[in-house]
């Protein structure tokens, strides 16, 4: 399933938008909080040697691949290389191997989340004359990556947005204040005539509805812009709680 983001001035705005697309074009829209795109990642590095053997009577598939994992820098993305010597594994069966990887990487191990900023070696296997294919490669691949990063202390990753909140000084403690109850870093705070200007990182979750709140903290008199900044995990309770949430999800029963 996916989401259209929707952007507006506020809840009432949003509101009186999806009454105008059922009144002038009959299609009805449920409002929800929009999914906060969450990543995996490692933080060990990891080996695995996965064996694909498959029968079925007429013509098997066979396929191991031994693969190391290793964790790269925060916003690198995934990286697949390899470093396979002698004749142990044709040459024709690295991109398989490499389609398995990419393929288990969007799809996420821990909760469904996109996999980022891993390094994965394809060092050495081994094939079958005549039962070694490309899909027998792909699938040892996939569940080659998935052992090894289950291997490699694997952890979440959550966005942090960087956050300028422009108030009056009568309203500083009081923006300070929610932004820390909100998990924020402040980062400073500067004067622009008579407003103050507050900076921040604060996890992108936080932030739903944040221009309400703000609006509300000062009297209708502050006002905030924020922008995407960087990755970084989470605290171990929220990462236990949405872990349980997506495993409840995979097994059919409704998010608590």
């Amino acid at each position: 399933m996916h989401q259209t983001i929707v952007s507006g001035q506020g809840e009432i705005h949003l509101q009186v938008t999806a009454e105008r697309l059922v009144r002038r074009f009959g299609v009805s829209v449920t409002l929800q909080e929009p999914r906060i795109p969450y990543r995996e990642t490692i933080r060990t590095r990891a080996d695995s040697r996965y064996r694909h053997k498959k029968q079925t009577g007429g013509a098997g598939q066979f396929a191991e691949v031994w693969l190391r994992l290793e964790p790269r820098a925060r916003d690198s993305g995934v990286e697949f290389v390899q470093s396979l010597v002698g004749n142990n594994v044709d040459r024709v069966f690295v991109r398989s191997v490499e389609k398995g990887v990419l393929t288990v990487c969007r799809k996420g191990i821990l909760a469904g989340f996109r996999v980022v900023d891993v390094r994965a070696d394809f060092y050495d296997g081994k094939m079958h004359p005549v039962d070694s294919k490309d899909i027998a490669f792909q699938v040892a691949g996939y569940h080659a990556f998935k052992e090894a990063f289950q291997e490699a202390s694997p952890c979440l990753l959550e966005p942090i947005n960087h956050v300028t909140v422009t108030a009056p000084e009568e309203y500083l403690g009081v923006v300070l204040g929610d932004l820390s109850a909100r998990r924020g870093h402040i980062l400073g705070v500067d004067t622009d005539g008579q407003f103050q200007l507050v900076r921040a990182h604060v996890p992108q979750k936080e932030l739903y509805h944040y221009s309400t709140v703000v609006r509300s903290l000062t009297s209708g008199r502050g006002r905030h812009e924020e922008s995407f900044s960087h990755y970084a995990e989470p605290p171990p309770e929220l990462a236990q709680r949405l872990l349980a949430e997506s495993k409840a999800q995979r097994n059919g029963q409704p998010e608590k």
